[in-house]
């Protein structure tokens, strides 16, 4: 449902780059498509074909029709920025003022265009220039580099083999709290005994086994291990 974010222009300018910054990872750098597009934001297919004319007009995306989108050079690290302020509020949130983790992304989402550049570098710095959000979702940097992962989801995990999670989707709360409860936190070591149909999996963490729905297994992404 709209939530009132494209009143303020500016707002709608940073959610649009950090949508197109993200599908463009989850496709491997293709073109984003409107529709994809269009279901990221929850926006009318009309809104979205307005607004990216208009970034395109801005030099911050590249739109070739019936093709899709891609950021520029430029919008990249205006997607970058956004995405650091993110990811660096929602840790500061947890270590400094003790919110949950399933509580800090929407935190974020309302704090992240407020941020001054400057805040945020004094929030990194006290932290102690983090690389990873709590999600494990790596953190760009100042200068807008970004750490490239190579994890896969939980289902594509084998039986019989072992993996570290590493990251987390931070987009639903509920999510959150069950992946909590299972013990599915980034850097927490796991075996997996056995694939599980739809696409979830059964899993071992020292002693304790049990099994891992499709969804929330779609949400949790491993690196593998020997």
């Amino acid at each position: 449902m709209p939530d009132g974010r494209a009143s303020d222009p500016s707002r709608a300018v940073e959610d649009y780059l950090k949508a197109v910054h993200k599908l463009q990872q989850e496709a491997g750098g293709e073109a984003v498509s409107t529709t994809a597009l269009a279901e990221e934001l929850d926006r009318s297919a009309a809104s979205v074909t307005n607004m990216v004319k208009g970034l395109a007009a801005q030099e911050l995306l590249s739109h070739t029709p019936y093709h899709g989108v891609v950021l520029t050079a430029v919008g990249r690290a205006a997607a970058r920025r956004i995405i650091r302020r993110h990811r660096v509020i929602e840790l500061y949130l947890i270590e400094r003022l003790g919110f949950s983790w399933e509580d800090v992304h929407a935190e974020a989402e309302r704090l992240e265009h407020a941020a001054s550049e400057a805040l945020i570098d004094r929030m990194a710095q006290a932290l102690g220039e983090p690389s990873i959000d709590p999600h494990g979702s790596p953190i760009p940097t100042r200068d807008g580099r970004l750490a490239a992962t190579e994890w896969v989801p939980l289902a594509e995990l084998e039986g019989g083999s072992r993996g570290v999670v590493r990251e987390v989707s931070d987009q639903s709360p509920q999510t959150l709290r069950e992946l909590a409860t299972l013990g599915l936190f980034p850097g927490t070591r796991i075996r997996c005994v056995g694939e599980r149909d739809g696409g979830g999996a059964r899993l071992e963490i020292g002693d304790r086994s049990f099994e891992v729905a499709p969804g929330l297994a779609s949400a949790v992404f491993v690196e593998r291990e020997p």
